[in-house]
């Protein structure tokens, strides 16, 4: 027979009605096993892919519409930090909506943070702690196998070309968390956030190893890259080191974050972390 304090856990659960709003949000919810809960995800919220595919859509995080959100009947509205615009939000609130928002600081600490509160809200407190503990055991064994690396290597991530400039990821951006979380130097570190940069600053930055941010299942061959302007003239070049991976994969900095620098590492560092999983 179930118990008072179960059968109201149990009711709070059935009334939870959630708009999920980020993509990690989204993921962490998913894992948690509370997928039925949610009544409505945003666009950035890829994976697991069938959120997209089976949820109804309020757009994009940072352009939400108040009638949208309003119109899936939710209790609860969890979203990264940045969603917006303001005024939304404001007629959200006054409409008597609950809306948490969530630390999105790129790091491992604010993944832990992130799976333990969601498990607080969703009053899931024991499978958020088995989930927390997992991924915190990953990024110990990723701790130790950076400290492994004896010459880290210089690395650029690139989101794409515009007017055949690379548009890449410097400081204070999930990107540069990323590679340093793979043992890399960022070699676009001398600026912050993303940036097109002209053949100096490619020549300048030197990167030792070039990872394409993928968006879609397009594959680019090194000669694709290596080939355009001054990136022929970098020490990644010499050696073709090309790495592509799946841009959400990389930089969701959700319960995957860990596997996903393993797997970053592995390729820049083929002898010291072997590839632990897939996208």
């Amino acid at each position: 027979m179930m118990t008072l304090a179960l059968l109201s856990t149990a009711c709070a659960a059935e009334k939870q009605q959630i708009v999920s709003v980020g993509g990690s949000i989204t993921e962490i919810i998913y894992a948690l096993g509370a997928q039925d809960r949610i009544v409505a995800v945003d666009t950035t919220s890829l994976y697991p892919p069938e959120a997209l595919r089976t949820k109804p859509n309020v757009g994009y995080l940072r352009q939400l519409s108040a009638e949208g959100v309003l119109s899936q009947n939710p209790t609860l509205m969890i979203a990264a930090e940045g969603a917006g615009p303001a005024d939304t939000l404001g007629l959200l609130k006054s409409a008597g909506l609950r809306i948490v928002l969530l630390d999105e600081q790129p790091s491992a600490r604010s993944v832990i943070d992130k799976i333990d509160e969601i498990g607080r809200l969703l009053d899931l407190k024991e499978p958020a702690q088995a989930l927390s503990t997992k991924v915190s055991k990953e990024f110990e064994a990723l701790d130790a196998r950076r400290k492994a690396i004896v010459k880290p290597l210089r690395v650029m991530v690139i989101l794409g070309f515009q007017s055949g400039r690379a548009m890449a990821a410097g400081r204070k951006t999930a990107a540069d968390a990323m590679i340093a979380l793979a043992g890399g130097v960022n070699a676009a570190g001398g600026m912050d956030n993303y940036k097109q940069l002209s053949d100096e600053a490619v020549i300048e930055a030197a990167p030792d190893a070039v990872v394409m941010a993928q968006r879609g299942d397009d594959d680019a061959a090194p000669s694709s890259i290596f080939d355009q302007g001054a990136f022929k003239a970098t020490p990644a070049a010499a050696t073709h080191k090309l790495i592509q991976m799946n841009a959400n994969y990389m930089l969701g900095f959700g319960p995957r974050t860990a596997q996903a620098a393993h797997d970053l590492m592995s390729k820049l560092y083929p002898d010291t972390a072997p590839a632990t999983s897939k996208p």
